[in-house]
């Protein structure tokens, strides 16, 4: 795989894996209890996670190169 289909796959995950933090904030989402766990401990992270790694991945891939 090629860095730029790499970040596009990411950069994709990280848009789609937005939407029901925006839900959250904005819709009913916060008043069902297991999709507010999911949001704060499983999506929100994923998606730090995936913008760290688009903002910096390649530094950290030419660090152990």
């Amino acid at each position: 795989m090629n860095a730029a289909l790499e970040r596009k796959i990411i950069r994709w995950l990280h848009i789609v894996a937005s939407i029901p933090i925006i839900g959250y904030v904005y819709g009913p989402v916060s008043t069902i209890p297991e999709a507010v766990i999911a949001v704060r401990w499983g999506i929100l992270p994923a998606v730090a996670l995936s913008g760290f790694w688009l903002w910096k991945g390649p530094w950290i891939k030419r660090l152990f190169r």
